[in-house]
């Protein structure tokens, strides 16, 4: 039984299918899928700080970005529902537009994509809720605070009907019902972050009511968690409820100096590892620059099939999972845009997951074919697996492995037949009969004895 103390806390492992996993697909959805407005300036980390916020992609910051002076979104606002239009007035359209959303579909979507879990945005920073919570938050109207519809249970029960694991996401250290004060730089980020006792009381409550009342595997907070809060007591209880659960690295975010508390995993944001980690994480990103859905974003914006394809590949051979956004229209509508690439991304995997389930890294992640290919090795089994992230330019190839073997055996994941193959010096040299039909990405299965 863990204890409500974070040392005991430490102790907790994480669990088999979270490193089996390897992609799950968050879902930002809310008020700011109405307007689904932001500048797509840029990715996360290719845009200077003096530029973000005033002109932010991420269009579920359009609170925000709206109570900047002079930003793109303060004047597209009043350019399109004018200047006494209130956020919180978006929502009779959002609840109007959620009530045919079906629930079965997104999750059917999902679940072709090859997700194995998914992660909803129960609250993000506007402080609406996407459940119709007991906990009051007396900053909002009583007819402002949440979704008339409960989207955290009917997606939950979806996602689950279809074999896949649930978590929620949580604004646990912003909330602009209770801090209004604009966040115009990157260093007043963690100053924005609340500590009253009022707001701490506020989230375990909810954090508290979304366990009992849904059920999830994963706990994904964001920005920080208040100081005052009971979060190890929570954490605690959860973990001996769910011993296949797991929190991420985001409730450790807080004032400066703030002691260590506890994560299972850390989370990248448009960004990932660049070698094997012993810990491990996962990179969140969205399709686009934007994780909420961002009705200005273009097929230009958005990752293309084989960048998203190897970006998993490449991920998964550093002993990491990708955390992939689908923004929502209001109506919980996927836009083709984005359900192309999850169906893209589905079909590859539906023939060469063998190479990226239940796996884990190989003693290095990465190589290059002699034709300049890259490769990336993951492992299951006694087997290597090396993914060419592109096209031989013939049947025959090489590439290094570094290891001795007297013997080797090779086939390409997906087919029937073994190709011709033989290993010496430390390097593969792989012949086929045909060349290998025309993919994003390509996997062998390599046994060496």
């Amino acid at each position: 039984m863990f204890q409500a103390n974070w040392e005991s806390i430490r102790t907790h492992e994480v669990p088999d299918w979270y490193n089996d996993a390897k992609l799950g697909i968050f879902v930002h959805w809310g008020l700011y899928s109405v307007p689904a407005w932001a500048t797509p300036l840029g990715e996360l980390g290719k845009v200077e700080w003096t530029k973000w916020f005033a002109n932010n992609p991420y269009s579920e910051w359009y609170l925000n970005s709206l109570r900047i002076d002079g930003s793109p979104t303060q004047q597209h606002h009043r350019e399109t529902y004018g200047a006494d239009f209130e956020y919180m007035d978006f929502v009779p359209q959002f609840n109007e537009a959620v009530a045919a959303w079906d629930p079965g579909a997104m999750a059917s979507l999902f679940a072709a994509a090859g997700a194995r879990y998914v992660v909803l945005t129960t609250k993000h920073h506007d402080g609406f809720t996407l459940w119709p919570s007991i906990v009051e938050n007396s900053n909002l109207p009583a007819d402002r605070r949440s979704s008339s519809r409960d989207i955290v249970g009917d997606l939950t029960a979806a996602v689950k009907a279809a074999q896949m694991r649930m978590g929620f996401y949580y604004s646990g250290g912003l909330d602009w019902s209770f801090n209004r004060e604009p966040i115009d730089t990157v260093e007043t980020v963690r100053g924005t972050i609340i500590h009253t006792q009022e707001f701490a009381d506020y989230a375990d409550a909810h954090w508290r009511e979304l366990i009992s009342r849904y059920d999830p595997t994963i706990l994904w907070n964001d920005i920080g968690y208040p100081e005052q809060a009971d979060i190890a007591c929570i954490v605690a209880d959860f973990y001996n409820s769910h011993p296949d659960g797991l929190i991420n690295n985001r409730f450790e975010i807080g004032r400066e100096g703030s002691p260590r508390r506890h994560h299972d995993f850390t989370t990248p944001e448009y960004a990932k590892m660049e070698d094997i980690t012993d810990h491990k994480w996962e990179t969140c990103r969205g399709l686009g620059c934007s994780f909420g859905y961002n009705r200005v974003e273009t097929d230009e914006h958005t990752i293309g099939e084989a960048e998203l394809i190897h970006l998993l590949v490449d991920i998964v051979s550093k002993n990491g999972n990708l955390l992939l956004n689908a923004g929502p229209m209001a109506d919980g509508t996927i836009p083709e845009l984005q359900a192309s690439r999850l169906r893209a991304l589905g079909a590859w995997l539906g023939k060469n997951g063998e190479a990226i389930y239940g796996t884990g890294p190989w003693n290095r992640p990465t190589g290059q074919t002699d034709d300049g290919v890259p490769v990336r090795f993951t492992s299951k089994g006694g087997a290597i697996h090396a993914i060419l992230l592109g096209q031989p330019t013939s049947k025959e190839f090489a590439f290094d492995l570094g290891v001795s073997a007297e013997r080797v055996a090779v086939s390409v994941v997906g087919e029937s037949g073994m190709p011709n193959a033989s290993y010496e010096n430390g390097k593969l040299k792989v012949n086929l009969d045909t060349p290998l039909e025309d993919a994003h990405a390509h996997a062998l299965k390599v046994e060496l004895g």
